[in-house]
C-alpha cells in the first residue's frame, strides 16, 4: 500500500511528474506551469516556483529551497495524457491523496495500448483517408492515401523498435510517398501529386508542434517557443528533402510540381472525412471509443468556424483564426459537459483539420518549380500558422473564466473527481521500483 506523502521531496516529485507528463503530451509550457501551480496550491504550497521547457521541468516549493528536476523522456499517447490530466484534476480538487497520485503516475507508461493489434494500421488508414477527403477530394487521391498509409504505419512501428529509423522517419516517409505519387502521376493515374502525397504522411508533419511553438512565443515563453519552432522546422525540412530526393531520382518535370488541388467529389465528403479522422485518432492514440462523440463535436465545430471564415473572402487566415479560437472554446465546453475528456484531448485533434503542416510542406516543395510562387505560398502559410496561434491564445483567454466556473460549480465535475480518487491503479508495478511518467 502506498504511504502518505508528507515530506517536501515527495511533494516536489508529485508536482514534477504531473508537469512532465503534461509536457510529454505536447501541452504548451505556460499552461503546464499554470496547472502545476494549481495542484501545488491545493497541496498547501502557494509560493511554488516552477519553470518548464519542452524537455524538462524544475519545481521548488519556495524561493531558496531545494529544487526537483524531471526530464521529459519521449511523448505519451492521448490516453496517457488523459490519465495525467485526470490525476491533476483530482489532486487539484483535493479528492486524490498525493501518495495515490504518485502511484498512478509511476505506472503511466506501462498502460497497454487499447487497440494493440490493429490500432496503428487502422488508425493511420482512417486518418489518411479522412484527410484526403478534406484536403484532396478525388477518388484516386483517396485510394492512394489508403494504400500508402500502411507504409507509414509500418514505419511508425519500426521507428519504435530501432534508433536508425526514428530520426529519419519524416524523410523516409515523404520520399516513399512522393516517389509513388509522381510515378503514378507520370502514368496519368492521379492528379496533383504534390497534394496527393500529403495525406498518408500527415500524421508525421509537425503542424501542431509549430503552432504550439508560436503560441508559447506569444505567451512570453521565448526559449520553449524557439526550441519547438526549430525542431518543427527541422522535421519539415526533412520531409521536404524527402520530396526533393524523389523529384531528383525520378527526374520529375517541373510542370508536375504545382499547387493545384484535386477536386471532383461533393461537399459531403468533408463531413465523412471529419468522422474518419476522429475515429482514426481514437484508434491510433488508444482513446476510449466512448469519447469519439466528444472529439467529433470539437472537430465539427472547428470545421464549421473555419469554413465560415473562409467564406468572408478576406483570406484563409480568417478561417484559420476562427477555427483555432472555436477549437479552444469548444474543447473547454466539452470538458465542462464531460469531465472525463480533458480539454487538451478534445482540442488536439483539431490540428489535423487545420493542417498547417500539410500546407507548409506543399508550399516549400513548390520552390522546386517556381521560387517566387514557393516563397509567396510559404509566406501565406506563415500567416495562417500565426493566425492559428493567435486563435488558440484568444480562445484560451475566453475559455479561462469558463474553466474556473466549471471547476467550482459543476456537480458532474465534483462527482467525477471523487470517482478518480476511488479508481484503481492500472498496470503492474514491481515492488520498490518507480518509473517517472515522462
Amino acid at each position: 500500500m502506498p504511504t502518505s506523502v508528507t515530506d517536501p521531496q515527495q511533494t516536489r516529485k508529485l508536482l514534477a511528474w504531473l508537469g512532465s507528463g503534461l509536457l510529454a503530451g505536447g501541452m504548451p509550457v505556460h499552461e503546464v506551469e499554470e496547472d502545476v501551480r494549481e495542484a501545488a496550491a491545493a497541496l498547501g504550497h502557494d509560493g511554488i516556483e516552477v519553470a518548464a521547457s519542452p524537455t524538462g521541468l524544475w519545481v521548488t516549493l519556495a524561493s531558496g529551497e531545494p529544487t526537483t528536476f524531471e526530464a521529459v523522456d519521449g511523448g505519451v499517447r492521448l490516453d496517457q495524457l488523459a490519465e495525467v490530466s485526470a490525476v491533476h484534476a483530482a489532486v487539484s480538487a483535493g479528492t486524490l491523496p498525493p501518495a495515490e497520485a504518485l502511484q498512478r503516475l509511476s505506472v503511466l507508461r506501462q498502460h497497454p495500448h487499447r487497440y494493440r493489434t490493429y490500432g496503428i494500421p487502422v488508425g493511420c488508414f482512417l486518418i489518411a483517408v479522412g484527410i484526403a477527403l478534406v484536403l484532396t477530394p478525388a477518388w484516386p487521391s483517396v485510394v492512394f492515401a489508403a494504400v500508402l498509409s500502411q507504409l507509414v504505419a509500418g514505419l511508425l512501428v519500426l521507428a519504435g523498435r530501432t534508433l536508425l529509423v526514428g530520426p529519419l522517419l519524416p524523410f523516409i516517409a515523404a520520399f516513399a510517398s512522393a516517389a509513388a505519387a509522381f510515378a503514378l502521376a507520370d502514368r496519368g493515374l492521379i492528379d496533383a501529386p504534390l497534394w496527393t502525397l500529403v495525406p498518408p504522411i500527415a500524421v508525421l508533419l509537425p503542424g501542431a508542434l509549430i503552432v504550439t511553438g508560436l503560441t508559447e512565443l506569444s505567451a512570453g515563453a521565448m526559449m520553449a517557443g524557439t526550441g519547438r519552432l526549430a525542431y518543427g522546422g527541422t522535421q519539415m525540412l526533412l520531409a521536404t528533402l524527402g520530396v526533393g530526393a524523389a523529384v531528383a531520382l525520378l527526374g520529375v518535370p517541373l510542370s508536375s510540381i504545382d499547387g493545384q488541388r484535386p477536386s471532383g467529389l461533393g461537399w459531403w465528403v468533408a463531413l465523412v472525412g471529419l468522422l474518419l479522422i476522429a475515429v482514426g485518432i481514437t484508434l491510433l492514440e488508444s482513446v476510449p471509443a466512448s469519447l469519439i462523440p466528444a472529439l467529433l463535436v470539437t472537430v465539427l465545430a472547428t470545421f464549421i468556424a473555419q469554413s465560415l471564415g473562409n467564406l468572408t473572402g478576406e483570406g484563409p487566415w480568417v478561417g484559420a483564426f476562427l477555427g483555432a479560437c472555436t477549437a479552444s472554446l469548444t474543447a473547454t465546453l466539452v470538458e465542462f459537459v464531460r469531465p472525463q475528456v480533458p480539454r487538451v484531448i478534445a482540442f488536439l485533434p483539431s490540428f489535423w483539420l487545420l493542417v498547417p503542416g500539410s500546407l507548409g510542406l506543399v508550399s516549400v516543395a513548390q520552390l522546386e518549380s517556381s521560387p517566387t510562387a514557393g516563397v509567396l505560398a510559404a509566406v501565406e502559410v506563415l500567416v495562417i500558422v500565426a493566425s492559428i496561434a493567435l486563435g488558440v491564445l484568444v480562445g484560451a483567454g475566453l475559455a479561462h473564466p469558463m474553466r474556473s466556473v466549471a471547476t467550482r460549480l459543476s456537480p458532474t465535475r465534483r462527482a467525477f473527481v471523487r470517482q478518480l480518487a476511488r479508481r484503481p491503479v492500472r498496470g503492474n508495478r514491481k515492488p520498490g521500483r518507480t518509473t517517472p511518467p515522462a
